[in-house]
């Protein structure tokens, strides 16, 4: 098959190009940066470089695809973050539509069923309406929980207070997924002969917040690391202290608060709580202890 992944070598679209790539299927990684062009073809990949903000670019890239992984990137810039990021996938779409590609396979998250209190997320929300819109193009929505390696920015607050948290509770419990149990269910998916609309979650392990700081603690040598609830108010002042833009940060409080009421993981319970990643909490503690 004829494959597009975007996400250029991030954490999901490295592993998936080369799961692919010893498949048999002919690669395309689109990548904004003329950098990365040797380190894609050095896999066996073709470098398509430019802007996915360029729909030409995209429609010309697209063109003659069996299949496109349509991810787009976590944070749009520092203002308008969800109305560029609703933008980006609009051009997916218009390049998925001009070009005809039967089968798309897009990165979703856990919670983008709400268009509300979730975040950054609630740009996939839109993106998932706008997908199930296309005509004569089949679609999974991969829903990925919590990506572990988000929680290396923790590190500095592990390092400097003696703590980790966030704002909501110890008891709430989080779905947790890491970047190559993604990549292989996205490296699946896309070779499906699937029609229709579908959603499918991707979650390697399932942990309340206080098991977050007793594995990662005990991981790093301090067993007795707290779990610290804080405020809406805290969460968004050390935000900003570390840097964060205002809009990003408040995007992440409101991501939060949707953990702590429930609303970012309702659609997935009612599904089941669906584990089909391999990488539990206690392997990926290993990982983050290495880059402690």
């Amino acid at each position: 098959m004829k494959i597009i992944i975007t996400g250029s070598l991030g954490n999901v679209a490295k592993p998936l190009a080369q799961q692919l790539i010893a498949e048999g299927h002919h690669i395309t990684v689109i990548s904004s940066s003329e950098t990365r062009r040797n380190d894609i073809e050095s896999l066996g990949a073709k470098a398509a470089i430019g802007s996915i903000t360029d729909v030409d670019f995209l429609v010309a890239t697209f063109d003659g695809a069996d299949a496109v992984f349509a991810m787009t990137p976590p944070i749009m810039g520092e203002t308008n973050i969800i109305e560029n990021t609703i933008s980006t996938g609009k051009n997916y779409a218009e390049a998925i539509t001009k070009t005809q590609v039967k089968r798309v396979v897009m990165l979703s998250s856990v919670g983008a069923d709400s268009p509300v209190e979730n975040g950054p997320i609630a740009g996939l929300h839109h993106i998932e309406n706008i997908y199930n819109g296309l005509e004569n193009t089949s679609a999974t929505f991969l829903r990925a929980g919590y990506f572990y390696i988000n929680l290396f920015n923790d590190i500095p607050l592990i390092k400097n207070a003696g703590i980790i948290g966030g704002n909501y509770s110890e008891n709430v419990d989080i779905p947790l997924v890491h970047p190559n149990d993604i990549a292989k269910a996205v490296a699946e998916e896309l070779v499906k002969n699937s029609s229709g609309k579908n959603i499918r979650y991707i979650v390697s392990d399932v942990r309340k917040a206080s098991d977050l700081a007793k594995v990662l603690g005990s991981a790093t040598g301090n067993p007795a690391l707290p779990w610290v609830e804080f405020t809406d108010e805290q969460s968004l002042d050390g935000m900003l202290q570390a840097g964060l833009p205002q809009e990003m940060s408040e995007l992440y409080v409101e991501m939060g608060k949707g953990i702590r009421t429930g609303i970012v993981q309702e659609d997935f319970i009612k599904h089941g709580s669906p584990i089909g990643g391999e990488t539990k909490l206690e392997d990926f503690a290993k990982e983050f202890a290495s880059k402690f």
